[in-house]
């Protein structure tokens, strides 16, 4: 038997376009949503290696860089590409409904 998490309002699809991310603050975790060519993903938007938030990082193809030490990420498996981070961010479900865009929490 599966457990629906909870679902939360990102924002509309017209405030994402293609290349852009979007953070959201839910329950004390910070989330960032990354439109990458009209596929959405979500991952934790603090850097496994030390507390940066991710947003303010660079987005380049399917690469997130955090700004602090320049660990980089995959947006599409949030596994952690270059040290010094080596934890992977952890990953959350996308759904669209009705030009909505919602993250699956919990």
């Amino acid at each position: 038997m599966s457990h629906l998490g909870e679902l939360v309002k990102v924002c509309e699809v017209s405030d994402l376009p293609p290349s852009s991310m979007h953070t959201i603050e839910h329950d004390g975790n910070r989330i960032i949503v990354v439109n990458l060519e009209g596929e959405y993903h979500a991952l934790d938007g603090i850097c496994t290696h030390e507390y940066a938030e991710l947003d303010k990082g660079f987005l380049l193809g399917e690469t997130l860089t955090c700004q602090l030490h320049l660990s980089e990420f995959s947006i599409t498996s949030g596994e952690a590409q270059t040290a010094p981070a080596t934890k992977p961010l952890k990953k959350y479900k996308v759904t669209v409904s009705d030009s909505t865009i919602f993250v699956e929490v919990g």
